[in-house]
């Protein structure tokens, strides 16, 4: 699993973007629930469901923002709000 985190976070800075438009945005919802998986981690795993699902709608938006200014989704990078 941590693989895939690694992977994501290798991807080019177009690939990140397309990531982020709405439906295809469940993408980093799901890495978020691997990224609390491989933590063990229960509220990163609370947060990730919470973005897939209710969250979908707008999470785009904030994960589109993230990716441009500093090349990670929210939630996904190594710093989070810095």
């Amino acid at each position: 699993m941590d693989e895939l985190l690694k992977a994501v976070e290798g991807l080019p800075l177009i690939v990140k973007v397309l990531l982020c438009i709405p439906c295809v945005d469940v993408f980093y919802g799901i890495c978020r629930i691997v990224k609390g998986a491989v933590k063990n981690d229960i509220v990163w795993l609370i947060l990730g469901v919470l973005t897939v699902f209710p969250g979908a709608f707008f999470i785009w938006i904030l994960d589109l923002i993230w990716v441009l200014t500093k090349g990670h989704a929210l939630l996904l990078g190594e710093e989070m709000f810095s």
